[in-house]
């Protein structure tokens, strides 16, 4: 799709991150499973919880923009998402395999809070306030998540990795 304006491009990155978020609720199972600390574990599976409600913000965000959502595949997810597969198959040490998920779970993270930063300024930039909110909302939630992914890796993880 040719974009012509900033709202195309506003809604090809909106159909791209909801891919994303589809792909992370898909990959989030596994990486429970694959994780061993308890702490992480359950980070993990309040993220999946977490995703599934973002997925439904991105569809209240589709509507307010008068658009049906839909997805656009998003082959940077899919690739930071086949970094953390490799992670869990290759295994190793249950604790450096924790560190490792961690690294790639904030790999994700940081995706998400570039994409969702870019369309709050874009969102802003064409003065729907309303869908910049959620798109605010959307970023801090992303950015919560990486601040507890640090936290649980520099106060356990990283040590037992070593």
């Amino acid at each position: 799709m040719k974009m012509q304006n900033l709202h195309e491009a506003m809604l090809d990155m909106l159909k791209d991150t909801y891919d994303a978020e589809h792909q992370i609720t898909k990959a989030l199972p596994k990486m429970i499973e694959a994780a061993k600390n308890r702490e992480l574990k359950k980070a993990f599976e309040t993220h999946l919880r977490q995703t599934e409600e973002q997925i439904r913000m991105v569809e209240r965000i589709f509507e307010a923009l008068g658009e049906k959502p839909s997805r656009k595949k998003c082959d940077g997810m899919a690739g930071l998402i086949k970094e953390g597969e490799h992670v869990i198959e290759e295994g190793g040490d249950p604790d450096v395999v924790d560190a490792a998920l961690i690294a790639a779970a904030q790999k994700v993270e940081h995706y998400e809070i570039s994409a969702y930063g870019t369309l709050r300024t874009w969102a802003n930039t064409m003065d729907h306030r309303d869908v910049a909110l959620l798109f605010d909302q959307l970023n801090r939630q992303e950015e919560e998540t990486d601040r507890l992914l640090t936290r649980i890796a520099e106060s356990r993880v990283n040590q037992k990795a070593e």
